[in-house]
């Protein structure tokens, strides 16, 4: 690698900012997802979903999970989301453990802009997360708005490098009958 002989890859980064009344209290940047928690809570979170300024839902959950394709494949894929090819320029939006049966992961473009309105009646704080850093600390009635960073990640791979060989060895996925060669 140290003679040139790698792969380069461009990942995008999330960045997330938390606004009360609207002042910016916190910020924070992630290369996996953004986390809406309740914190030290055991309670459910209500929260309004708007994508690119359209309202999508009111929700009850534990949480909710915004990921990029690298982050597909950590904590919101343990929430049921889906796997995304690192490649691909979207997100995935995971509810974790909605309240109805309804409520599922949605994939959106990767140049959205996520406002995420914590409900003005919560009785709780909820957290903010990203890559399970940078923790902010919510009120009722705060706003976190989630969107693709404009710096990106560039990360080398070996020549040999194979997106789904690695998914086939962490996540235990079958080899290929009759023991062909890759």
């Amino acid at each position: 690698m140290l003679e040139g002989n790698y792969l380069t890859e461009n990942r995008f980064l999330l960045e997330a900012e938390v606004r009360r009344h609207a002042e910016a209290i916190g910020q924070g940047d992630a290369l996996n997802d953004v986390v809406l928690h309740p914190g030290k809570s055991n309670r459910m979170i209500e929260f309004e979903l708007y994508i690119e300024g359209q309202f999508v839902c009111s929700q009850k959950a534990d949480g909710l999970i915004v990921a990029t394709p690298t982050g597909s494949t950590a904590y919101a894929l343990s929430a049921g989301g889906p796997i995304m090819h690192p490649k691909l320029d979207a997100m995935v939006i995971v509810p974790m453990y909605p309240h109805t049966l309804s409520s599922r992961p949605i994939v959106v473009d990767g140049n959205s802009e996520l406002k995420i309105v914590v409900s003005k009646d919560l009785q709780l704080y909820p957290q903010v997360s990203c890559d399970g850093q940078n923790h902010f600390t919510c009120a009722p009635g705060d706003t976190i708005t989630v969107r693709k960073k404009p710096q990106k990640l560039c990360l080398i791979h070996p020549l040999d490098h194979n997106y789904y060989e690695i998914c086939r060895t962490k996540l235990g996925w079958g080899s290929r009958l009759g023991g062909g060669s890759d």
